[in-house]
């Protein structure tokens, strides 16, 4: 919905103040705080329309007003909408991307902790586009005790898997340069979902047993959540007190205890998303900002930072701000 723009100054001006002091919001507060130049009278009237549009709302008839989840979202888009990356933070972002011997995985966590450090929140990386990553190698090393690592070398990355197998070293080289010539410029998605045994069974049948394992392991590989938990923040959201509750601190710890929940609840999205929990939400009173992950060009992973809806939304938008930035300079690269 379109803000006049003293509407719009005066609700990111009380959302940010209730930020911080978890104080309602009056028209004399406003007019002391931000514009002492326009009447009381005036800035209710202001208010009262902020509550009829859904922003505020008054917990008590004759008391002030505070923020709801949709004025929060508000403020954080506006945020999103104005900021301006600045490129003397979070470097070690580019230089993660720049690491040769990186799996995805590395980086994929490597992202999550930065952003953790940088904001002082709880991170959630949620592994959610292997399947379209597109194949430019695969190679299957043998190890001891029946083991092999798979490597897939993507152009997005590497991604390593491990199974169980007793095929020679000669065997898997073979195994290795068929489903690369076979596959090269696909997905790995495209490359679970046929019947390549059927349909190549000349060409695989000396190594049939061992391309049947790896694609059973890497079908589960894909189908496992895969959910990366950054929560050495944790901490700082137990030291707010004054920003968090006891219940929306107990909400936060359980949700970032559940893995199968976080994975549905961190959902793909094509850009910045912020959730926050209305009143009867699952998630009321706790706010979820997710930002897509996407290496060179194609979307991996959704980021996550959980924390209570009184939470530092500037810092927020500025560590997803800047990771978004350096891997779209990343993609313009390739």
């Amino acid at each position: 919905m379109h803000l006049s723009e003293r509407k719009h100054f005066i609700l990111c001006s009380v959302v940010e103040d209730y930020i911080k002091d978890a104080a309602p919001i009056t028209s004399a507060g406003v007019q002391d705080k931000h514009i002492p130049k326009v009447s009381t009278a005036t800035l209710r009237n202001e208010l009262n329309a902020l509550e009829s549009m859904g922003y505020l709302k008054q917990l008590h008839t004759s008391g002030g007003r505070i923020p709801t989840a949709e004025g929060y979202k508000y403020y954080v888009a506006s945020l999103l909408e104005d900021f301006q990356v600045s490129e003397d933070k979070l470097a070690k972002v580019e230089k993660l991307l720049d690491g040769e011997t990186n799996s995805l995985s590395q980086i994929l966590s490597g992202i999550a902790d930065l952003v953790s450090k940088a904001t002082n929140y709880p991170t959630v990386m949620v592994a959610n586009g292997y399947d379209k990553l597109v194949i430019e190698e695969v190679k299957i090393i043998p190890l001891i005790d029946s083991e092999a690592l798979v490597l897939f070398k993507t152009h997005s990355g590497i991604v390593k898997n491990s199974m169980t197998t007793n095929a020679s070293e000669k065997v898997c080289d073979d195994a290795s340069s068929f489903l690369t010539r076979k596959f090269c410029g696909k997905t790995i998605g495209e490359m679970l979902e046929g019947d390549i045994l059927e349909q190549s069974l000349g060409e695989v049948k000396t190594f049939k047993s061992l391309v049947s394992s790896l694609i059973d392991s890497m079908r589960k590989f894909i189908q496992k959540t895969k959910v990366d938990v950054r929560g050495e923040a944790t901490a700082n959201i137990l030291d707010e007190n004054e920003k968090s509750s006891v219940k929306q601190t107990k909400k936060i710890l359980s949700l970032l205890g559940d893995k199968d929940e976080l994975y549905n609840t961190v959902r793909a999205s094509d850009d910045i998303t912020v959730e926050i929990g209305d009143e009867d939400a699952k998630m009321a009173g706790c706010a979820l900002i997710t930002a897509p992950i996407v290496i060179k060009g194609t979307p991996v992973a959704s980021l996550a930072v959980i924390g209570p809806d009184r939470m530092d939304y500037a810092s927020i938008a500025q560590a997803l701000k800047i990771v978004m930035n350096e891997l779209d300079k990343d993609k313009g690269d390739s």
